[in-house]
């Protein structure tokens, strides 16, 4: 079943969110704060090993610019969207009805962090497409450990808004496996290089927004993740147009 993959991720998330406030509550506010400065490091190299894999080896030239064209379309089309606004204004609407008393509960920020970490990584596109197109969880498996981890460190630093990402990691995963199961043999190591490279350099963008150094809207570069295959055959094209 494709979905057996996501729903042992989803399932870890919320345990490790449980686990992350239990700690999280004992915590004094300096340690969660370097929490989130630790994972916003860790945040940054993933996504420098993901993005710099468009250029490494085996890789047909001209993919590199496919990434560049998906990044810049996908944030077009994500402000025009107004995405990362609507999630946002999705994480104040939880946080709304969640809040006690006067003391904020900090669910979006949690809701919007973890949801854009642990659904942008190269194992949530690699992973749901094995699970997808084979059935195969080894992957998914991998991924469930390390977001299962992450969370309680999650939690603990940013609050309860953590469980509602394992809604997202839910519907995108789901998705994406879904898709796969549906559209078998369409997707190639190549785009799906392409794929995890942009996600990657908008994992950075997620590592710099932890760190308080710049507040990108990186939810209005997610359309990116779309449009990279779309990028990647029309640089086939071209390879193919030229003698």
């Amino acid at each position: 079943m494709f979905l057996v993959g996501t729903l042992l991720n989803v399932t870890t998330v919320l345990i490790g969110t449980t686990l992350g406030l239990l700690v999280g509550a004992r915590m004094p506010p300096r340690i969660q704060n370097a929490l989130t400065s630790a994972l916003g490091l860790f945040v940054l190299a993933i996504g420098t090993s993901m993005a710099i894999q468009i250029f490494g080896p085996g890789v047909p030239a001209g993919n590199g610019l496919a990434v560049l064209a998906a990044l810049l379309g996908g944030v077009v089309v994500g402000e025009l969207l107004r995405l990362q606004d609507g999630l946002e204004g999705l994480g104040a609407w939880f946080q709304a009805r969640l809040s006690t008393g006067s003391e904020p509960s900090r669910v979006a920020a949690g809701f919007v962090t973890a949801s854009l970490v642990f659904c942008v990584g190269p194992l949530t596109v690699l992973g749901s497409l094995q699970n997808g197109l084979s059935g195969d969880i080894t992957l998914l498996s991998t991924k469930s450990v390390l977001d299962g981890v992450a969370s309680v460190a999650f939690a603990a630093a940013l609050g309860p808004g953590v469980y509602l990402s394992a809604i997202t990691v839910l519907v995108i995963q789901g998705s994406i496996a879904g898709l796969a199961f549906l559209l078998s043999g369409v997707m190639d190591i190549p785009t799906v290089t392409a794929i995890s490279s942009v996600g990657g350099l908008i994992l950075l963008g997620v590592g710099l927004r932890m760190l308080d150094l710049k507040a990108l809207p990186v939810a209005n570069f997610l359309p990116a993740l779309l449009l990279a295959p779309l990028f990647v055959r029309v640089a086939d094209l071209i390879r193919g147009a030229l003698p």
